[in-house]
């Protein structure tokens, strides 16, 4: 079940901001918000997180010129968030941790639905087989645990078929539990099951 999960829990406050205090207040009460009141992001106001906080919009504008700004540090904060989460999954180490490592992507996503939405419409990632990945990221650690396992012999096309086809699984799984097509507590008691029938082993096609 998900009450074990911790979302994103932050009290608003309207204390005196000093040396950046004020713009990790801002970014703090965002998140409370996408997390409280289950908002879309773009339905967030920086006037109304700005009144929250106890400041006024100038001073808020003075670290986000516009709310654009504001949804990209969000994002930013979130796929951090997922990064830890994900990094502290994988020390349990070889296929038992790649596997941890999926079903805390999906459980993220149950506990931080607004943030996890945010994330992927606001940083969006195009990747390829030519293209790199931030060092840590879970992107990063999703490639680098493909290219270990399938070896030197995996070609990068591949390695970049198998990336698609896990980070396919875990996404659409989680996306298909926040659009309500899929009941959570349901899908979480058979969290292991989808996996292992989705094909988190992976094995290197036969050349011929």
């Amino acid at each position: 079940m998900i009450d074990h999960l911790s979302a994103v829990k932050i009290e608003s406050s309207t204390r005196s901001y000093h040396h950046g205090g004020l713009r990790q207040a801002v970014i703090d009460e965002g998140l409370r918000l996408l997390d409280a009141n289950q908002k879309e992001p773009d339905a967030l106001s920086l006037r109304q997180i700005a009144r929250n906080v106890g400041v006024s919009a100038p001073a808020v504008y003075h670290h986000f010129p516009d709310k654009q700004a504001l949804l990209k540090s969000l994002a930013d904060y979130g796929m951090q968030m997922l990064a830890e989460q994900q990094a502290e999954a994988a020390k349990i180490g070889g296929e038992t941790g790649f596997a941890e490592m999926g079903r805390t992507y999906v459980r993220f996503a149950i506990a931080n639905p607004g943030l996890f939405r945010l994330i992927f419409s606001h940083m969006p990632m195009r990747i390829s087989p030519s293209t790199s990945a931030l060092k840590g990221s879970p992107e990063w650690m999703l490639r680098d645990y493909i290219k270990r396992t399938l070896g030197p012999t995996a070609t990068a096309r591949e390695q970049f078929a198998a990336v698609v086809r896990v980070w396919s699984l875990i996404h659409g799984l989680s996306m298909l539990i926040l659009d309500e097509q899929v009941d959570h507590q349901s899908a979480e008691e058979l969290l292991d099951e989808i996996l292992e029938v989705g094909g988190l082993r992976l094995k290197v096609r036969t050349q011929t």
